[in-house]
């Protein structure tokens, strides 16, 4: 898995893998993620980066950030919750996904 650095803030994580090409934006469906329509299943995709914050003082804060790669080369961002804020639905199919090593 890359890790060039750990970035201050959600944001910022986003605006640099934007930068690496990870354009898209993933989202949670049932059983699937989907990005522009098309519906991919977690064997059809590849974790590439992982950033995980913490609030400081709110525990809705917490969110992780997800590089993914899907087939033919497309990447983009997927973010969920953790902790408190965690979707349990979208935790197990992440971790259904592959993650790159």
């Amino acid at each position: 898995m890359h890790h060039e650095s750990h970035y201050a803030t959600v944001t910022e994580a986003i605006n640099k893998l934007r930068e690496r090409g990870f354009d898209l934006d993933f989202n949670p469906g049932k059983n699937c993620v989907i990005c522009n329509g098309q519906k991919f299943n977690a064997e059809e995709l590849e974790i590439v980066d992982v950033y995980r914050y913490e609030g400081n003082t709110d525990p809705s804060d917490e969110a992780i950030v997800y590089a993914i790669e899907a087939q033919f080369g497309l990447k983009g961002i997927l973010v969920d919750g953790y902790g408190a804020s965690a979707d349990n639905d979208t935790s197990e199919l992440i971790k259904k996904i592959r993650i790159r090593k």
